[in-house]
């Protein structure tokens, strides 16, 4: 079999997402000594990316080998091969060696600075950039906005909007661009994380950008988290093809705005349309009834994800149930749920639980299940306040100091609280 037909099959089972098979064909071509060529190494650099690393140093070994290293195809997909792997001084070590300062390379390599969290570098490396595409603006919004930097995220969108390239022509953003920047502005409570989410919106309106799932998504979200349910509700009407992401992100917004019911029957809608619930939906679900006091609708959801969903109840499913019952004052039941978990509770769901028994006066319950989980996760110092707190309240001080003494002799650091004014 000659090589032109070995590279053929690997790259369809690449692209097939066949990527064990990409791999057995390379090997089998070694083996019958068919040379491998330039063309031959992009894919299986690919297909070696969702492998462990030593993979693609082997890979690497044969580039070397083959003398095929100085391809700049080969060069630029081993960047994003070591990337994925988590090994950018290996990247870098390839970038650095390309000589060309190409835009695709230069891409490739401040991607893998921003997806392993260096944006030291991947700032460094664009400012020296001696050209930029919408690639590499996307990416290093995306990047900032990946590492929790929102307001950076947002300054280098409108650094972008006004940049022009070298042929004089301004950048213009795609829909990648868009939901990173919208993306950002959702997760900043500020009335000027709002402003640029409106002006965003403002843009596409009237550049007459189509509303594509990702893009319509983005925007319900951040009007959702915004407060501002009309324009989230218009923006999914107007929507012409719409994902479970989409629904998930108007159940959302409806249940985090007093609107439980029709965050409920936003669900019903959702399934009408045969669109499969996923785990985030139905966590938007059990929320909406947790806040909406509808606790028979929420324990039959949850008791039935398994059956009709096909999903596992995690951690925030959990959360969300404890929640529901915490609220309606139903916390034996609630306690017999904590009691049966797969796993041990996390500080969501054990601080939901002493919070509904503070509430409701359940002091010993509290105290029977907390003092149990915290003796198996001593790190949840909050909790241990709550406990004391609890115990102060009904001027048990004994108890309250005990548990103080306890955080004390585990070793826990109890985090200082602070205050914190805005100013607009």
């Amino acid at each position: 079999m000659p090589t032109l037909l070995y590279n053929a099959l690997i790259r369809a089972n690449h692209i097939a997402g066949l990527t064990h098979k990409s791999l057995l064909l390379f090997t089998q071509m070694l083996s019958n000594q068919v040379p491998p060529n330039s063309y031959t190494f992009p894919p299986i650099l690919k297909s070696a990316a969702t492998y462990p690393p030593h993979l693609g140093t082997a890979l690497h070994s044969q580039v070397l080998k083959r003398g095929v290293l100085s391809d700049p195809f080969i060069q630029t997909t081993l960047v994003v091969t070591y990337s994925r792997n988590n090994r950018v001084d290996h990247a870098w070590k390839v970038f650095v060696e390309i000589p060309f300062f190409c835009v695709v390379a230069c891409n490739a390599m401040l991607n893998a600075f921003c997806t392993n969290g260096d944006i030291e570098g991947a700032l460094s490396l664009f400012e020296r950039m001696p050209n930029r595409d919408v690639v590499s603006w996307t990416t290093i919004v995306n990047g900032f906005a990946l590492n929790g930097s929102y307001e950076a995220a947002i300054r280098l969108f409108g650094m972008m909007m006004a940049h022009k390239d070298v042929v004089d022509c301004l950048v213009k953003p795609n829909e990648a661009t868009f939901v990173s920047v919208l993306s950002s502005c959702a997760n900043l409570d500020s009335r000027a994380a709002l402003d640029c989410g409106k002006q965003v919106h403002g843009y596409i309106v009237m550049n007459e950008v189509n509303l594509g799932i990702f893009v319509g998504t983005s925007l319900i979200n951040l009007y959702g988290k915004m407060g501002c349910l009309n324009y989230a509700v218009n923006v999914f009407d107007r929507m012409v093809s719409r994902e479970v992401c989409t629904w998930n992100a108007m159940i959302s917004s409806l249940a985090s705005n007093g609107k439980e019911k029709e965050s409920l029957d936003m669900f019903e809608k959702m399934k009408v349309e045969g669109l499969q619930p996923n785990s985030i939906t139905l966590v938007a679900v059990l929320t909406a009834c947790a806040h909406g006091n509808f606790v028979r609708e929420g324990l039959e959801l949850f008791r039935s994800m398994s059956r009709d969903f096909k999903v596992v109840p995690i951690m925030q499913h959990y959360g969300c149930v404890i929640d529901l019952l915490g609220r309606a004052g139903h916390l034996q039941e609630a306690a017999d749920i904590i009691r049966n978990m797969p796993f041990q509770p996390d500080a969501s769901v054990l601080g939901a639980f002493l919070g509904a028994c503070r509430i409701h006066g359940a002091i010993e319950l509290g105290e029977e299940i907390g003092r149990k989980m915290l003796k198996l996760q001593t790190e949840h110092c909050g909790q241990y306040v709550l406990l004391s707190s609890m115990n102060a309240e009904k001027e048990r001080w004994d108890r309250a100091a005990n548990l103080r003494k306890d955080i004390t002799e585990a070793g826990i650091q109890k985090i200082p609280a602070y205050s914190m004014v805005h100013l607009t």
